[in-house]
């Protein structure tokens, strides 16, 4: 008879965000995440919401391992979670876990009842200022073409 008490080598949902070090921790320099297929559940029908999250970070020592944030959000899949909530406890777990320079976490949830939802919440590290942004003139060539 075939041996079937292989352990299932699939990751499941995780608490847990692993990061590596920064390569480049000198600079400050932007990292953007999409997950385009976050679930929740509403609290109060148990319905599932969905929504498309915006991740956006200048990391200081370290960085997100995506395998580990994607286990991370599935880990919110089957949780009752008010929108606000949710964009909030995210983004506190991401700065727990790295200590960015700064951090954005954009939510736009899918209509529910008539009424989308967006929710943004933002993290900066004391005394971490952004560096002026450069306005690049625009390339001859491409002008009138926009």
């Amino acid at each position: 008879m075939p041996r079937t008490d292989f352990p299932d080598p699939r990751p499941g949902p995780s608490g847990e965000i692993e990061t590596f070090d920064n390569p480049n921790p000198e600079r400050d320099y932007t990292i953007r995440i999409e997950v385009p297929e976050f679930t929740c559940l509403c609290p109060k029908t148990g319905q599932p919401d969905f929504a498309e999250l915006l991740l956006e970070y200048v990391p200081d020592r370290l960085c997100v391992e995506l395998k580990s944030l994607k286990l991370y959000i599935w880990s919110y899949r089957d949780q009752g979670a008010f929108h606000e909530a949710v964009t909030n406890s995210i983004m506190d777990d991401i700065v727990a876990a790295i200590d960015p320079r700064f951090l954005r976490l954009a939510a736009d949830f899918n209509v529910r009842g008539g009424i989308y939802t967006s929710v943004v919440a933002e993290h900066r590290a004391k005394g971490w200022t952004p560096a002026e942004p450069v306005d690049l003139p625009r390339d001859h060539r491409r002008q009138g073409q926009d």
